[in-house]
């Protein structure tokens, strides 16, 4: 009676150990699924998040990032950032003209999605651009209100960020700010699409040809940073168009109602980086 109730008791150990090592192995494989996730929210073509974990307010907002599993957040290289426009370093070689760009105006846009955290537009592969000898295909462009990046200081209503992604995971954003003025007939397919509720998916099947927006001599600001939401990935090249788009009060204002509240990063101090400009 004694050796079966010692087996028993070791059966339950045994049986408790194996259910704690599952558990703990699947919270693990959840995390690194939740960074994943969030690191494709501003790189990949996606389909609706359920990666909660952040958010742009209280207890998980962005001051808190870095407190939320293993992220740079806290790192040395963050964006956005203050773009002093008296301070930039003349590039000695244009990194990015117009021959770069390789976006055609057959490429279409298969889904609308509001993820919670932003407004994503998801493209079909096709458009690409070549930068310092790699093919960044274009994945996916969002918004931000206002913008993220400061340019001396002042925020511009809106900025959008056009992510690109090469097959080995470096990063290039193209970023464009949005002032008020008149209506753009660009954006008025666009914003067919609005208003989205959180975590509300549309599909959608129709071209849009981001070059309309690129003029051919166009200026830019240049840096290396991170992504601005978690984890926070660093080393992501930042091309800031100087020339900003021009959108009416009512279509800033419809983007505006479809995200949360002010979902933008505050700005992340430069440490000793420089920004180019052409």
């Amino acid at each position: 009676m004694i050796k079966i109730n010692y087996f028993f008791i070791y059966l339950f150990v045994l049986i408790n150990f194996i259910s704690c090592d599952k558990s703990t192995k699947e919270n693990k494989n959840h995390l690194n699924l939740d960074n994943v996730v969030t690191a494709q929210s501003d790189v990949d073509s996606l389909k609706i998040q359920e990666y909660n974990q952040w958010s742009y307010a209280g207890e998980t907002s962005p001051e808190h990032w870095s407190e939320l599993g293993e992220n740079d957040c806290d790192g040395n290289r963050q964006s956005p950032i203050n773009i002093p426009t008296t301070e930039t370093v003349k590039d000695s070689v244009e990194l990015l003209n117009i021959n770069n760009f390789h976006y055609s105006p057959k490429t279409k846009i298969n889904s609308v999605v509001n993820n919670g955290h932003s407004i994503l537009y998801n493209f079909n592969e096709g458009d690409y651009l070549e930068y310092n000898g790699n093919k960044y295909k274009l994945a996916q462009f969002h918004f931000h209100a206002p913008a993220e990046h400061l340019v001396d200081g002042v925020r511009y209503p809106l900025e959008i960020h056009m992510v690109h992604i090469t097959p080995e995971k470096k990063i290039l954003v193209l970023s464009f700010m949005a002032k008020e003025g008149a209506e753009s007939e660009a954006f008025k397919e666009l914003e067919s699409f609005l208003p989205l509720k959180k975590k509300q998916e549309k599909v959608a099947d129709f071209s849009y040809d981001f070059s309309d927006h690129i003029n051919k001599d166009f200026k830019y600001y240049h840096y290396v940073g991170s992504l601005t939401t978690p984890p926070c990935t660093e080393g992501v090249d930042w091309f800031i168009m100087q020339e900003p788009i021009i959108l009416s009060e009512k279509q800033v204002n419809l983007m505006e109602q479809s995200m949360p509240h002010d979902n933008y990063r505050p700005v992340q101090p430069l440490n000793g980086r420089i920004v180019t400009s052409n």
